[in-house]
């Protein structure tokens, strides 16, 4: 409407048309950007992200001045995954560090931390069994259940020692000298005297975390997949302590001993 009371149609005025365009204007470092949003399913994030990066650099050509960047989760798991480059080293670290303040001796740390890898089978095949993929949270579990390894681990060489300290103080007091198979005999009243302890910190462990592994609701997704790495490595875990640990400290002193 004019001053004059005229009325001019927009169409004088002006083209009209109906044309698709982005719902919004959007910038970034001072750049106008655009998201395009992408939902996965039967693969993880890393896999799908570097796929479609191979296919977008094949068959996409773009023309100058403009950049693609793959952000979301996939940013999020990058970061993730630089942390853990130095956070799962220095949790080692740490781990023979204490280790060896106990023991004083290398040689036991070895045997804690080169039978480690086999109280992660379990983890790995629950992993598996349950579908999951590698994520933040199973590094997580991941370094929780090499924690309590080493622990059950430590409880089992410690009454070893005793056992052995125990042989080699009996034979001395008797005149006697130490032979394999009275290591034998002190190795398995040893490793029988951390069955219990050992059986009941597992069963306190995969009791407590199996609700939390089977739960559904918030952060069930998250509380999961940390919780499993460790239920399952616990089964392991126990066979490690009661089998082969014992195992390894038995051919470890037997050396000098007549057979």
């Amino acid at each position: 409407m004019t001053a004059s009371g005229q009325r001019i149609a927009l169409a004088d005025v002006a083209d009209i048309r109906i044309e698709d365009g982005p719902p919004a204007i959007k910038s970034e470092n001072a750049r106008l950007n655009g998201w395009s949003f992408v939902d996965i399913e039967g693969v993880d994030v890393g896999t799908y992200v570097e796929q479609a990066m191979a296919v977008v650099q094949e068959e996409l050509d773009l023309p100058a001045g403009y950049s693609i960047a793959w952000s979301g989760q996939y940013e999020y798991m990058l970061r993730a995954k630089e942390k853990l480059t130095y956070v799962v080293p220095l949790t080692l670290a740490i781990i023979i560090i204490l280790l060896f303040l106990n023991f004083r001796n290398f040689t036991e740390v070895g045997i804690i931390m080169g039978t480690l890898p086999f109280a992660m089978i379990g983890a790995v095949w629950l992993m598996y069994l349950l579908g999951y993929n590698f994520s933040v949270a199973v590094g997580v579990g991941f370094i929780a259940l090499a924690g309590v390894a080493v622990e059950i681990g430590v409880i089992m060489l410690v009454y070893l020692n005793q056992s052995y300290q125990a042989m080699l103080e009996t034979c001395e007091q008797k005149g006697l000298t130490p032979r394999r198979e009275t290591l034998r005999h002190a190795v398995l009243h040893g490793a029988g005297m951390r069955v219990r302890p050992v059986m009941m910190t597992a069963a306190a462990i995969i009791g407590g975390l199996v609700p939390i592994m089977l739960g559904t609701g918030t952060g069930s997704e998250v509380m999961g997949r940390i919780a499993a790495p460790m239920v399952g490595g616990m089964i392991t875990a126990v066979i490690l302590a009661l089998l082969v640990i014992p195992v390894l400290f038995y051919l470890w002193r037997r050396g000098p001993l007549s057979s």
